[in-house]
C-alpha cells in the first residue's frame, strides 16, 4: 500500500522536475554562473585590497599617535599657559585702569583697534 502512494507522489514529483528544467535554459544559467563567478573574483581583489589597505592604516596610525599625543598634551599646556597669561594681564589691567583712569581708551576705539577673531566663541 505505501508502494501505491509512493510511486504517484514520485511520478508527479519527476513531472515538475523535468518541466522547471525547461522553464530555464542550460545557457542562460552558464551565462549567470559566469556572470557569479567573475563577480566573484573582483569582490575577492577588492578585499584584499581593502584588507591590505587596512594593514597599512594600522601601521600609519600605530607610527602618528603618539606624536599626535604628544602634540595634544603640548597643545593643551599652551592654552592653559595662555589663559594663566591673559587673567593676568586682565588683573594688571584692571589695576592699571584703577589707577590711571585715563590710560587706555574706550571701548569703541578698543574695538577699532582689536580685528581679531574671537576664539572663544567657536566652541
Amino acid at each position: 500500500m505505501a508502494d501505491q502512494v509512493r510511486e504517484p507522489i514520485r511520478s508527479a514529483s519527476e513531472e515538475i522536475t523535468t518541466e522547471f528544467q525547461t522553464l530555464v535554459d542550460s545557457q542562460d544559467l552558464d551565462s549567470i554562473k559566469q556572470s557569479q563567478n567573475l563577480i566573484l573574483g573582483r569582490l575577492q581583489d577588492s578585499n584584499a585590497v581593502l584588507s591590505h589597505f587596512n594593514d597599512y592604516s594600522e601601521n600609519c596610525f600605530a607610527d602618528v599617535s603618539a606624536d599626535f599625543s604628544k602634540n595634544t598634551r603640548l597643545l593643551r599646556t599652551m592654552k592653559s599657559d595662555l589663559d594663566y597669561i591673559f587673567q593676568k594681564l586682565r588683573s594688571m589691567k584692571g589695576k592699571i585702569v584703577a589707577t590711571y583712569p585715563d590710560a587706555f581708551p574706550d571701548n569703541s576705539a578698543i574695538e577699532a583697534l582689536d580685528q581679531r577673531p574671537d576664539l572663544e566663541l567657536a566652541k
